[in-house]
C-alpha cells in the first residue's frame, strides 16, 4: 500500500515538474471601489445605455472637447486624434456616412478603477450596401470631471476599414 502511495506521489511530482514555473501566489485584500471609480463607471454606463436605447451622440456626451483619442492598430484608420471635433470629423463621420443604420452597442461590460473606465462592447449596424457590420471593441477612458480626456480604442480594423473601402461616401461628405 505504501509503495502505491509513493508511486502516485512521485507521478504527481513528475507531472508538476513538467509544468512551466508559475509566479508565486500573492494574496491580496479585495479592493473596495473608490467613489471616483463608481462615479466614472456610472457616467460611462449611463452614456452607453442611452446610446443603445436611442442612438444618442455618445461622443458629444462623453468626450471632453480636448480629448485625445487613439485607435490602436496598423490599418489606415489607426491613429491619434487630438480634440473631439478632429476625432469626429476624421474617424466618426466618414464611417457613419456609409451606414444605413448606426452602430449601437448590443452587449457591454464596464469596469472602473479610479479615473480609468474600460468598456468592452459588441456593436452592430448595417452598411448602406445592406451588409451587416459587427465588431468587438474595447475602449479605455481616462476620466476627468465627468468627461473622457483620453481614450484608447481597440477594435478589429478589418471590417471597419472594409466599410470605408467598400461603401462610397455620399456626395459632398467624406
Amino acid at each position: 500500500m505504501m509503495i502505491a502511495s509513493i508511486t502516485r506521489l512521485a507521478a504527481v511530482a513528475l507531472a508538476a515538474a513538467a509544468l512551466p514555473a508559475a509566479a508565486p501566489v500573492v494574496a491580496e485584500a479585495p479592493s473596495v471601489p473608490s467613489a471616483t471609480a463608481a462615479r466614472n463607471k456610472q457616467i460611462v454606463t449611463a452614456a452607453f445605455d442611452r446610446w443603445a436605447a436611442s442612438g444618442s451622440n455618445i461622443f458629444e456626451e462623453l468626450l471632453s472637447a480636448d480629448v485625445v483619442w487613439t485607435i490602436e492598430g496598423s490599418g489606415p484608420s489607426a491613429g491619434r486624434f487630438e480634440g473631439r471635433e478632429a476625432f469626429v470629423a476624421r474617424a466618426v463621420r466618414p464611417f457613419v456616412s456609409r451606414l444605413s443604420t448606426p452602430v449601437r452597442p448590443v452587449a457591454k461590460r464596464i469596469w472602473a478603477d479610479g479615473d480609468h473606465v474600460i468598456a468592452n462592447w459588441e456593436g452592430e449596424g448595417v452598411a448602406r450596401d445592406g451588409a451587416p457590420y459587427r465588431n468587438s471593441y474595447v475602449w479605455i477612458f481616462r476620466m476627468r470631471d465627468g468627461k473622457a480626456v483620453e481614450v484608447t480604442a481597440y477594435l478589429d480594423l478589418v471590417p471597419y476599414d472594409d466599410v470605408l473601402r467598400r461603401v462610397p461616401a455620399p456626395v459632398g461628405r467624406p
